[in-house]
């Protein structure tokens, strides 16, 4: 009976390979086999299955674009009469909606009336307006102030009745009832603020009718700031057709006499 002899011996765990000796009589085998491949192997696999399905791409969508010369050859395989025929209907058609777009009036005709009533009263307000301004750079200023009283009274729901009120003031200083014609500058000091010609006016009244310094200077920084001509005598004298009462008032309070 023959002896075997089986031995094993492990050099190193740590080693990368193991060694097995095994004896069989006189002979001798050396087996050298690394440890991993004495142990079972569950290597997952490199790529993991995929949760959803493979997508497949669509084909390519089919152009649905007509193709232009589809449609004349439509129109090229109509009769001639139709043709014809659809002209005309459209030439018909485009000559009744010309005639009632001219036999269409947005205005009626008592609009189109008190429209031009409205007109008339504008015209003849300036007319006298006009008339009265003239008449103060002639140096009447007792028929300025008629006319200036014409529109005012008048014409009084037109804003440029305002401005003959600034007429009529100066018109009031000059023939002598100052008290009303400082009334009317104050009150239209008010109406037509920063309208610099009445509170130049206004700060000459006030200087020398009331003596009242510092209303005066109110009244003449807003007019200067407005239009720094009324600083110059001449120009109100000879553009703005000033009394020759009011100019001097004026004098004495830029030189403060």
């Amino acid at each position: 009976m023959m002896t075997m002899k089986i031995s094993l011996s492990l050099f190193s765990l740590s080693s990368p390979r193991n060694c097995r000796e095994l004896t069989m009589g006189t002979r001798h085998f050396n087996c050298r086999a690394p440890i991993s491949q004495l142990l079972p192997s569950h290597r997952p696999s490199s790529k993991p299955p995929s949760l959803h399905p493979q997508t497949v791409n669509p084909p390519p969508s089919v152009s649905r674009t007509k193709n232009p010369s589809s449609r004349r050859l439509f129109l090229l395989s109509l009769p001639a009469r139709a043709l014809l025929l659809a002209a005309a209907t459209n030439d018909a058609a485009n000559v009744l909606h010309c005639y009632a777009l001219e036999g269409f009036d947005p205005v009626s005709p008592d609009e189109r009336s008190a429209s031009a009533a409205k007109s008339l009263r504008v015209a003849e307000a300036v007319g006298l307006l006009e008339k009265g301004r003239e008449l103060q750079a002639q140096g009447d200023f007792g028929k300025a102030l008629f006319y200036f009283t014409q529109v005012i009274e008048g014409y009084k729901d037109f804003a440029l009745s305002e401005y003959a009120r600034v007429g009529r003031a100066l018109a009031l200083y000059e023939v002598g009832d100052r008290e009303e014609a400082i009334a009317e500058m104050e009150d239209v000091a008010i109406s037509l603020k920063g309208y610099p010609e009445v509170h130049a006016a206004l700060a000459a009244a006030l200087y020398v009718d009331k003596h009242a310094l510092l209303l005066a200077e109110n009244q003449f920084t807003i007019a200067t700031l407005l239009d720094p001509h009324y600083t110059d005598l001449s120009y109100v004298k000879e553009t703005k057709h000033w009394p020759p009462s009011l100019v001097s008032s004026l004098q004495q309070f830029i030189t403060l006499t």
